[in-house]
């Protein structure tokens, strides 16, 4: 270089006449100038791959903490675990081969299992909750305005029987229908009424009594006698418990209005949450067992009969409504229960044991074993998971062999070796 400057120095001062005696100078500079640049390169080049080479160079890793490395023999500071020898290989491969001793092995508490073909069941098991049937739910509702009297269930939570008396309701308007009721029954001579058959009855007054509750033995016996009722019997329309009861004696009603709610529980739904992932395996008719913490031991079974049409999303789980016959009446509304749904079998299916499988964000993966301490991860795509089993998409083949304990470990250290070979 100095020589480049002091040419150019002279270039400079000299007239342009000169400038064919330093031709042999310039061409020296452009022929020494590549080679001292390839010399410089040369040398960066060779301090990399040193620098390199030393990463590259077998050091000692704790198989429990792979950040713990050392350049000769000795324990981890963490856990106290004897240093292994480690060699990260230069590979084309993405997930690199571990090669691992038997002691390594042993110490690792490595198992292995054979990947194979069977059935998966689509079997969910959630929780919910049991509520009443409202099929079986009975909504007694007054008929007509009028007032409570006689009223015989004082309060709610008692049971009744189909066609027990309730309570009566006193209404002029129901008075004011009988007494045009009874003009209008055709009278012989003697101002005695005809015998049934031989009436000409006004079918609206009949159908207007009937409106208001009154049942056509009664609209019959006032026809007969011609004499009529002061008050409308209420009857329970059905088997089962007052779970609401609403009036109170001598209390004024407005037609319409809710007086009972009678609850058979010899039918309870449950309502259980499915999760979005299993909603696939949901269909109405499927069987079902439910259990509850009051009575351990017993089980019910059931059938789904509802799936709702949204999802919570809160929750993101989809509701479905189990029917379970309850004879014995042990089922209590609002009781948590835990439930059981059978969805039937998937034939065939590629699967490994759910502990094989390590999942890290979006990635799935298992150690497959190869043999005489030879390991190495692979990226797989799973499918259903069904009692500690897993179904696997893509990935594996039957017959090869995945780590089911001691994976982890596998895992850090491949990841440990691939980030040597990226360096």
């Amino acid at each position: 270089m100095l020589l480049f400057f002091s040419g150019f120095i002279q270039l400079r001062n000299r007239e342009v006449s000169a400038l064919e005696s330093l031709k042999p100078l310039t061409l020296l500079f452009i022929l020494l100038l590549p080679a001292c640049t390839d010399s410089t390169e040369t040398a960066a080049t060779d301090a990399a791959s040193q620098h390199a080479i030393k990463h590259l160079q077998q050091k000692y890793v704790c198989p429990m903490h792979p950040k713990i490395v050392r350049e000769q023999e000795a324990s981890c500071p963490i856990c106290g675990m004897d240093l292994v020898k480690k060699k990260a290989k230069q590979s084309n491969k993405e997930r690199p081969v571990l090669e691992l001793g038997a002691e390594v092995v042993q110490k690792l508490g490595v198992k292995s299992e054979r990947v194979e073909k069977g059935r998966l069941f689509k079997y969910i098991k959630t929780v919910g909750y049991v509520s009443y049937d409202e099929k079986r739910l009975s909504t007694i509702v007054a008929q007509a305005d009028g007032w409570v009297e006689n009223l015989g269930i004082r309060r709610a939570g008692l049971e009744v029987r189909k066609g027990q008396l309730l309570m009566e309701l006193y209404s002029p308007d129901f008075l004011k229908v009988q007494k045009q009721f009874i003009q209008l029954q055709k009278k012989d001579k003697s101002g005695v009424l005809k015998k049934y058959d031989q009436r000409q009855e006004s079918t609206e007054l009949r159908d207007e009594l009937r409106y208001m509750g009154v049942a056509d033995s009664l609209v019959n016996e006032i026809a007969r006698t011609g004499k009529p009722r002061h008050r409308i019997p209420v009857y329970a329309t059905q088997h089962g418990n007052v779970i609401r009861h609403n009036v109170s004696k001598r209390q004024y009603v407005s037609e319409g209005y809710a007086m009972f709610t009678i609850a058979d529980l010899s039918s309870v739904w449950i309502e259980a949450n499915v999760y979005e992932h299993q909603l696939s395996w949901i269909k109405r008719k499927q069987n079902a067992e439910v259990s509850v913490q009051a009575l351990p031991g017993k089980r019910w079974k059931g059938i789904v009969t509802y799936i709702f049409p949204e999802l919570d999303a809160r929750t993101r789980t989809l509701k479905v409504r189990i029917r379970v016959p309850n004879y014995d009446s042990q089922l209590k509304p609002n009781m948590f229960a835990q439930v059981e749904i059978f969805g039937g079998a998937k034939q065939q299916v590629l699967n490994i044991s759910r502990q094989a499988l390590i999942v890290t964000g979006s990635r799935e993966s298992v150690i497959l074993d190869l043999g005489n301490g030879r390991f190495k991860p692979v990226d797989v795509v799973s499918g259903m998971k069904s009692g500690g089993k897993v179904e696997i998409l893509s990935g594996l083949k039957e017959a090869d062999r995945v780590v089911t304990s001691g994976q982890f470990l596998i895992d850090s250290e491949a990841n440990l070796q691939s980030s040597f070979e990226r360096f």
